[in-house]
């Protein structure tokens, strides 16, 4: 670029006339509201209207300060901006002046609009820019408030444009010259992009004097300053390509064709062919791509290496298709040209855009011969090093386009390929990716050998790269796919091979829990699978195939850290052991789940917060209720067992003084007990007898069962006792009346006792006046209408002693 800030420096002042006051310091107020225009980043302007002459000359010579000071640090971004901010300062100024009330005047405004003080600044403005001597400072500035022309006349840019044009001209380094053409045609199109033709004109004389570039002024130029030519062509892309994608924005294609014609005329010189196929549309690149190869073919290689043109083309017909009788003789063509490449930079950079035309055109062996290729080039001095981002950017492209992974598995060179990632963390994205693609597409289950020993490859990969330092996002989402894997595997009936599968795939991902859990689950799926193909009668072979899926889940479960996690997965083994007649396996479930609840802590991780363990022990131990019902006491441990032994936890537990869960508990116990005291009940797991068929009512089992009600309604009046201080009447009181609701659906009220304590406890939920009135009524109806029922007359009698007290 031009040294436009320096010149900027010198001439700035000028160009508003001269200074009133030297020196003179802006008053804060002035400096805040002057800051407030300040906006480099985003280029923004607001108003102008009530800042003084004094105001804005004083924010012109702080900008040409800073103008100085980002030129000679070095710092050519920021300097770019304050002069495109200086600019537009201008045009916001003028503009400020046109009418009295700027709101009204429109962006489409007409010269005519704007008055006489406006008109004679602007001219001003230009009138000094004419008196700068130095070519390439005049230009710049007379293009930076090229859209000042506006408030002058209607056809002021359409002149300005084609003769700044040929004022380019006059610049005899030919790349500062580009740069001039890119920044004019930038200008160009954003005030004015219907004059297309000043566009057209930049281009074709920049190619009139490209050939500067071999004249002796700048290769003695080059020599001194010791740049090689091919480096030094190379600046001249970015404004090349600007200006070709400026002419090519919704350009006929008939333009196209013209300036294609134009750069052969150069003797296809590579540099502007490179430009061409970068500002071009896809298609238009793509529907001549043989006339494009042979272009590149006939450019002199010294210049400007022929495989950046080969890459070029490559993007473009990642993008669009060629005439598809030419796709193979353009593989052919550019492939000769990539794997003569010495450099594994230059190789891969280019192999990494033409696999994805491989493989959006070709078989299977066209993209393992391109990989082995590949693999050839990047291995020696192990040069795969320097480009994994290149490689993984292969690995994408070949995934996207074979998504048949038996398909994928099958092309010899794919798995090689992945060795070239020893980098770990590589590695695994690559492994994430690969994973991510066959969740995504693998549409049926599968057993085919090649996608699960590859793939069981790729998870484990991923599985060994988790340590303690990593994050628990990371292990979610490796966890994640490796169960997606999991879940897509399928042998059919052969159900010893789908267990033996998930053995292999326990010993090969123990230390992510949550695969673990899915093994768990898969497990007992299978058990169920096999139960739902025997129709419940299991053979010799069946039922030993069954324990053995128990007995992994077993074994399993015990390497969980999750407590509830495990409390669950105990609970839900012991159903589907139950449910597949291993009455002994079943039982280990279940006192293990037992055993395991004293451990419960009062406070556990949810979703990364801590919060109290108490409403997840409820829930869990009224599942459990729900199970044991249906589950036959052993004959070798007595009369309900399991419950004793839950009761004797659920007592020793200790719970929060705030909770009253404990009671709610055990009024679900009473609810257990009472439905064990059916002559049927009310639900049972096929080909096993439950108590019910075992006991056959048996008057021992039913004082056994009414023992224990007695022992838990003494804990809860125990606790409800312990709730007659001030502070906790009102819990006392919903306990009450949920304790009484519980006698009302499960208790026999003909029992003179159970009467009594249901009276009592109505009494107490209303004592202290904290009882929902309408609840109590609502209950109090619902008795009257089962009173009025056969065989319900004590509760006619009940009606009569639950009175309703006034809250008055």
């Amino acid at each position: 670029m031009p040294p436009v800030g320096p010149v900027l420096n010198s001439n700035i002042s000028s160009f508003i006339g001269k200074a009133t006051t030297g020196g003179s310091a802006v008053s804060e107020k002035v400096r805040t509201r002057l800051e407030e225009l300040d906006d480099l980043e985003e280029g923004s302007q607001k108003e102008l209207l009530n800042l003084t002459q004094q105001d804005y000359m004083n924010r012109i010579e702080e900008l040409n300060q800073s103008l100085k000071d980002a030129w000679s640090s070095d710092q050519k971004v920021k300097a770019l901006k304050i002069v495109i901010q200086v600019s537009k300062l201008v045009y916001e100024r003028i503009l400020s002046m046109c009418v009295d009330n700027r709101a009204s005047l429109t962006d489409n405004f007409s010269p005519e609009t704007v008055n006489d003080t406006a008109k004679e600044t602007c001219l001003n403005w230009f009138f000094k820019i004419a008196s700068i001597r130095e070519l390439i400072p005049r230009f710049y500035v007379e293009a930076a408030i090229l859209k000042c022309n506006k408030f002058l006349s209607k056809t002021g840019i359409s002149e300005c444009l084609p003769r700044l044009t040929s004022v380019i001209r006059g610049i005899g380094d030919p790349l500062v010259a580009v740069y001039a053409r890119a920044y004019l045609c930038r200008v160009g199109m954003e005030v004015a992009p219907q004059l297309k033709e000043s566009l057209n004109k930049n281009f074709f004389d920049f190619l009139l004097t490209f050939k500067q570039i071999h004249g002796d002024t700048v290769q003695n130029q080059l020599v001194v300053q010791c740049v090689e030519i091919p480096l030094y062509l190379t600046l001249y892309s970015p404004a090349i390509d600007w200006i070709l994608q400026c002419i090519a924005y919704r350009a006929p294609e008939v333009l196209l064709t013209e300036m294609m014609e134009r750069c052969k005329k150069l003797g296809n010189n590579a540099l502007l062919l490179n430009s061409v196929m970068s500002a071009f549309r896809a298609e238009f690149i793509a529907a001549r791509s043989m006339d494009f190869i042979g272009m590149i073919k006939e450019c002199d290689e010294s210049g400007f290496p022929k495989h950046l043109l080969f890459r070029s083309l490559g993007l473009n017909l990642a993008l669009a298709d060629p005439p598809e009788n030419d796709h193979l003789q353009i593989l052919n063509e550019a492939w000769k040209v990539i794997t003569k490449l010495k450099n594994p930079q230059d190789y891969i950079n280019c192999a990494e855009v033409w696999v994805e035309y491989t493989c959006r055109h070709f078989t299977k062996r066209e993209v393992n011969t391109v990989l082995a290729d590949v693999i050839k080039h990047m291995t020696p001095d192990r040069a795969f090093e320097d480009a994994y981002p290149q490689l993984q950017s292969i690995i994408q492209k070949v995934i996207t386009y074979i998504n048949d992974f038996s398909l994928l598995f099958s092309v010899e060179k794919f798995l090689p390929f992945l060795d070239m990632f020893q980098k770990e963390s590589v590695r695994v994205e690559v492994c994430k990716c690969i994973m991510e693609s066959f969740i995504k597409h693998q549409q049926e289950p599968t057993k085919d050998p090649v996608i699960l020993n590859a793939l069981l490859h790729i998870c484990k990969t991923m599985h060994d790269s988790v340590n303690a330092l990593t994050l628990e996002d990371e292990k979610r989402l490796l966890a994640t796919l490796i169960n997606g894997f999991i879940k897509m595997v399928s042998f059919g009936r052969d159900f010893e091979q789908q267990l033996s599968f998930y053995v292999e795939a326990r010993s090969m991902f123990c230390n992510l829990e949550p695969v673990l859990v899915q093994l768990i689950h898969s497990v007992n799926q299978l058990a169920m699978e096999t139960r739902k193909v025997m129709r419940g009668n299991h053979s010799r072979k069946t039922a030993a195939f069954v324990r053995a899926c128990v007995a992994f889940c077993f074994i399993t479960i015990p390497s969980l850290s999750s407590i509830f996690t495990r409390l669950n997965l105990y609970l839900h083994s012991g159903q589907v052991a139950l449910a597949n007649q291993c009455l002994s396996q079943a039982d280990a479930f279940f006192k293990a789940a037992v055993s395991l609840v004293p451990e419960v802590p009062k406070m556990i991780s949810v979703d990364g917060k801590m919060r109290p363990s108490d409403a997840f022990l409820l829930e869990f131990l009224c599942n459990l209720f729900s199970t044991l019902l249906v589950v036959p006491d052993h004959p070798e441990q007595g009369v309900l067992f399991l419950v004793r032994g839950l009761l004797n936890v659920i007592q020793d537990y200790t719970w929060e003084d705030n909770s009253d869960d404990k009671v709610r508990i055990y009024t679900n116990v009473l609810h257990l007990l009472s439905a064990m005291t059916q002559e049927t009940y009310i639900y049972h797991v096929d080909k096993v007898d439950s108590n019910d068929t075992l006991y056959g009512g048996d008057s021992k089992f039913l004082a056994e069962i009414s023992k224990l009600c007695e022992t838990v309604i003494a804990q809860i009046l125990d606790h409800l006792r312990t709730l007659g201080k001030e502070e906790t009447l009102k819990r006392q009181s919903q306990l009450a009346l949920y304790f009484f609701n519980t006698i009302l659906a499960h208790g026999d009220l003909r029992n003179n006792k159970l009467n009594q304590l249901s009276v009592n406890l109505w009494n107490l939920a209303q004592k202290h006046g904290f009882a929902d009135t309408k609840t109590m009524v609502k209950t109090l109806e619902y008795i009257k209408r089962r009173s009025k029922q056969p065989d319900m007359s004590h509760f006619t009698d009940l009606a009569l002693r639950l009175p309703l007290q006034s809250r008055t």
